[in-house]
Formats: C-alpha cells, sequence, structure tokens
C-alpha cells in the first residue's frame, strides 16, 4: 500500500445516505427552531410595548448569529464527508476553526456593542 493508499478513505454509501440526512433533519430541526425563537422575540414584543429597541437588536443579532453559527458548522460537516483524504480533512478544520474564531469575534464585538448601548440608554433619565 502506497502513501496515497494510506491516506485516502471512503464512507460507505449507506453510512454517507445516513449522515446526509441526518444533516438534513438538523437543518430543519434548527430552522423550526429558529422560525420558533423569532416568533417568540415578536410575540414578547408584541406584549410589552416598553421593550426597548436595544434589546430587541441584542435579540434579533442573537438568534441571527445562532443561526449563522449552526449553519457553518452543518456545511462544515457536509464538507467533512465528501472529503476524500486526511489532508483535504485537516485543510476544512483548520478553515472551519479560522473562520469560526473570526465570526465569533466579531459576534462578540457587535454584542458587547450593543450591550453598551442598551446600558446607556437604561441609564438616560426619562422624560
Amino acid at each position: 500500500m502506497g502513501d496515497e493508499g494510506r491516506d485516502r478513505f471512503e464512507i460507505p454509501n449507506d453510512v454517507r445516505s445516513m449522515v446526509e440526512a441526518g444533516l438534513e433533519q438538523a437543518r430543519k430541526t434548527f430552522e423550526g427552531f429558529l422560525n420558533g425563537a423569532q416568533q417568540a422575540a415578536s410575540s414578547i414584543e408584541g406584549r410589552n410595548v416598553a421593550v426597548r429597541s436595544s434589546v430587541r437588536d441584542i435579540s434579533s443579532k442573537a438568534i441571527s448569529f445562532a443561526e449563522q453559527n449552526m449553519t457553518a458548522s452543518l456545511d462544515y460537516a457536509e464538507k467533512l464527508l465528501r472529503a476524500t483524504d486526511l489532508a483535504e480533512v485537516m485543510r476544512l478544520h483548520t478553515e472551519y476553526v479560522q473562520s469560526q474564531m473570526k465570526a465569533l469575534t466579531e459576534q462578540a464585538s457587535e454584542i458587547g456593542q450593543s450591550m453598551g448601548r442598551a446600558t446607556m440608554e437604561a441609564g438616560k433619565p426619562k422624560d
């Protein structure tokens, strides 16, 4: 067995089909979760007019970030499923970790800025 054969691996078709079906179900379940979270947020806003826009902004961003992160994770899993050798797996993993670290840093910054604005808003005297 040469070096090329040692690094290659294949996922059996029945296992691949089962994983693909699981990933599709996970995507559908997550979409349902997001729809429910968005409806709950809208419902809360509808019941309490006093909810400040900054709180809605933070909630909206958190849901959006969760969606982005879950989508990235599911996309990563699909790419891993199609990887043909160990080098590709390692490349995909490195790219995923780097992109998620960048995304999480940006997301934390945005949430922090929104929290700062919400704190400033809450501290303002009422007219």
